[in-house]
């Protein structure tokens, strides 16, 4: 009889990335659990939870993913369960489940950014970064570089939307963007 994987381990199954080459490994450090525990004691007491979204986005930032190991230590941390955690990771698609490479493209699919010349970004970045668009899937939709310098996702809406075509490359917005735009910041960035 095979083991059935319980929900949180399905939703939480580790994917590996060749991004993970360019951040550090998840580690529980006395730095870490420091910050953690200042943006714990900004709520008040029995309201912990509330700090669930914050350590996300911290630890995020640092590891650039939520990894599978990180999910119990933030519940943990908030006074919450692994599956509330997961359920919020899940939930937002800012939060990545998968480690993107150094530099994320992030490109807005949305109408007006299709409208203004986005529609061909996606598919260029993919062959600029030497990916192919048809992996892309909404269970998966970002596709990271073999050498994990570079991955791609289309998004929602960048706010930007009478400047569009609209992408971000790691917390860079950049507006009015051409395939032009794409050879000059993977020029830049390939140094």
């Amino acid at each position: 009889m095979s083991e059935t994987p319980n929900a949180i381990d399905a939703i939480t199954a580790a994917k590996p990335s060749p991004g993970e080459q360019h951040f550090p490994k998840f580690a529980v450090t006395d730095n870490l659990v420091e910050a953690a525990q200042k943006l714990v004691a900004r709520y008040p007491e029995g309201k912990e939870q509330s700090a669930v979204l914050p350590i996300i986005h911290m630890v995020q930032e640092k590891f650039g993913y939520i990894c599978p190991e990180a999910m119990p230590w933030i519940a943990e941390m908030c006074k919450s369960t692994p599956i509330h955690v997961a359920g919020i990771v899940t939930f937002y698609p800012g939060i990545h489940t998968m480690c993107p490479g150094k530099y994320h493209f992030r490109v807005c699919r949305t109408i007006a950014c299709s409208l203004s010349g986005g529609e061909e970004l996606i598919p260029y970045i993919c062959q600029k970064i030497g990916v192919n668009p048809a992996d892309m899937s909404d269970e998966e939709p970002m596709l990271v570089s073999a050498d994990g310098l570079w991955s791609v996702e289309p998004v929602e809406c960048l706010a930007n939307c009478g400047f569009g075509p609209n992408i971000m490359l790691n917390e860079t917005l950049y507006s009015q963007v051409t395939t032009k735009t794409i050879d000059e910041l993977i020029a830049k960035y390939s140094k």
